[in-house]
Order: structure tokens, then sequence, then C-alpha cells
């Protein structure tokens, strides 16, 4: 096997239609192997988009709940294989107990979010209570969607890759990171924010995705009391939105979007409407 490590890749392809074709080439995104091993067992092996894998490492890790801090990792070294990647982690002294306790496997299809679980209690992790005061106008809303589009570098050449990204009020979008798995994404998100100490509870999380749970319990466990996405959510997904005390706002295409949680924190008041009893 002959994987090419990076995110994208120019193949050859011929164009058919109209009674004709035409040969050429097309980028596309590369899908990679990647192995999360700590303290020298694997853990993980998730299919991914083959960058900024430092940052899936840390985002990963506190996703999961196996270290609480960007220095319980006391090391992280990526490795290339001729069949993936691998990263290895060392934990803290602290977090390596734990760990232990907790250990699991997990191997799936593109950013499966729980496959592998070894309980159903363990799918249902607690999840802390969002608060804040962060407050949106639509207007605000529709902008930052727009800039999303636009930060998707990779998207723009290859058109199958998902993006996560992170918008402040008065700054836009700060921070984006794009995989073809839509959870490595926003664990990629996680970790660029955690490394750069950047506190999730003064903006947003942008998606371009569907909204299903682990997306809802992993934008909790930033600690981001806003979440909009392109596409629809779960009814599973707004029930935990709900219970965690995020505002979901998804299916925003254009100057719309649709509110399902939360909605005190959009500015509603210069807008026309009937409240539905």
């Amino acid at each position: 096997m002959n994987l090419q490590l990076s995110p994208i890749i120019r193949l050859p392809q011929v164009s058919v239609g109209k009674g004709a074709f035409v040969t050429g080439e097309r980028v596309v995104a590369e899908e990679t192997p990647v192995a999360l091993t700590y303290n020298g067992s694997t853990h993980a092996v998730m299919m991914a988009s083959p960058a900024d894998l430092d940052d899936f490492a840390l985002g990963f890790s506190l996703s999961e709940g196996i270290v609480a801090a960007p220095d319980d990792l006391i090391s992280t070294e990526i490795i290339e294989h001729e069949m993936g990647c691998e990263i290895r982690m060392w934990l803290s002294d602290r977090c390596s107990g734990a760990y232990r306790m907790r250990r699991r496997a997990l191997a799936g299809p593109v950013g499966c979010g729980l496959c592998g679980v070894e309980s159903l209690a363990e799918a249902w992790r607690p999840l802390s209570r969002i608060a804040g005061t962060l407050r949106v106008s639509p207007e605000a809303i529709a902008d930052a969607m727009a800039d999303l589009s636009e930060a998707q570098r990779l998207n723009r050449e290859a058109r199958a890759i998902h993006g996560a990204a992170f918008w402040r009020p008065g700054r836009g979008v700060i921070a984006i990171r794009e995989d073809v798995g839509r959870h490595n994404a926003l664990d990629k998100l996680a970790g660029v924010l955690a490394k750069h100490s950047e506190p999730p509870s003064e903006g947003a999380v942008l998606l371009t995705s569907r909204v299903s749970v682990e997306m809802v319990q992993k934008t909790a466990r930033m600690g981001a009391p806003l979440l909009v996405a392109i596409s629809a959510p779960t009814a599973l997904a707004v029930r935990v939105a709900e219970g965690c005390g995020i505002t979901l706002l998804a299916v925003a295409r254009g100057d719309s979007f649709e509110v399902f949680t939360h909605p005190d924190r959009v500015d509603l008041v210069h807008c026309e409407g009937t409240k539905l009893r």
C-alpha cells in the first residue's frame, strides 16, 4: 500500500458526459489509519486526514477524558509507517494510573465517535453544565458561517473534507481544523484551542456537518456555550444539548438557521416572528 501522507493529493481521472470523455486530474482527500498509543499501548485506530496530528492527539486525549490539561501529555511523537501513522503519547503520573484502570480499544471507520466503548455507562460520561454570558445576533451567525466556508482551504480543493472552527465576537474565526472525519476535525480544534489557552467559553463552535450526540458531547467537554452547524441534529443531540446548557443552532445556511435549545443566547429582539405554543 502506497499511502500519501498529505491531506489532499492529485489523481488522474476520466470525466464522462454528453457522449464524450476527457482525461484530466482531480484533487481528492487522503485518509490514513492513525494509531493513538498511550504509554506504549494502542488505544485507538482512527481513519483521519494526515494533517495537524499533534492537535488531534491533544484534542482526542482531552475529549476522551484521558488527560485533563495539555501538560498531562509528557511527550508526543508522530511516527510515519508504510501503512499509516502512529501517535505515541506518554502520560503524566497523575493520569497514568487512571488510564490503566479504564484502558479500552477503539477501532472504526472515519471518525466513528462511540465505537468500542465497553459499557453504556462509559458512553454517557457526565457533562458539566455550560454557563456564560455569550449573546449573538442572527447577522453575526450568518457572517460566522460564511467565514467558516472561506476558511476551509483543504475543502475548497477536495470538496470532501469536514471543518470545525472556533469563532469569537469581534474577532471572527480564529481557528479552524479540517479532516475527512467530522469528529476528528472537532478533536483537532479542541487540541489547538487548548494548546494556545484560548477559552472556548467566549465563543462558538462552527461545524460543516450534521450534529450527532458525540459532537455535542465534545463541544460540552471543551466548554463552548454555542454550537452552530450547517446540517440538522439528531433528536438525542438536541436532548443532550438542552441538558448541558449548550445553545444548538443547526441548518445554518445563508442568513437563516434553526434554534433548537437555549435560545436566550440569540438576540431575536429585532426579528419579526410568532412564538409557537
